[in-house]
């Protein structure tokens, strides 16, 4: 089987011209993942080997039947971004040896929205401290 790495989509060169395609824009994005109970030291590993591969990875908050992924993700729409955030889990399960848990949740919104609703006091707080937590 041949495994390929989880890219984000390309940038472009950022001028928005007429020969380019769109230029890209972060989109925050939510992943949820659950399933049968596993140890909360291998869920925690995992996520720690997740984030080390892929450094974009925000925060991640775990119990021992779920957890939440929060990042930004470099996309020229929200259909890229949230194709890369479908692959994310299936596509690192075995090398981060994640547990084989489904996607539950996904939530993928622009910088704006994301910012507008932060400010509004509705949205998810920043994500701070960074790195993998226990919910």
């Amino acid at each position: 089987m041949v495994r390929r790495a989880l890219t984000s989509v390309g940038t472009g060169d950022g001028t928005g011209g007429e020969d380019q395609g769109p230029v890209s824009r972060l989109w925050h994005v939510t992943l949820s993942v659950s399933g049968k109970p596993a140890p909360l030291s291998e869920v925690r590993r995992g996520l720690e080997q997740l984030a080390h591969d892929h450094p974009f990875l925000l925060t991640s908050r775990y119990a021992d039947d779920h957890a939440e992924i929060r990042y930004w993700e470099e996309a020229r729409d929200l259909h890229d971004a949230a194709a890369v955030a479908l692959r994310l889990w299936g596509e690192h399960r075995s090398t981060a040896r994640l547990p084989p848990w489904e996607i539950v949740g996904l939530e993928v919104i622009d910088r704006t929205t994301y910012h507008q609703r932060v400010a509004e006091g509705y949205g998810p707080p920043p994500a701070h401290p960074v790195g993998v937590h226990p919910y």
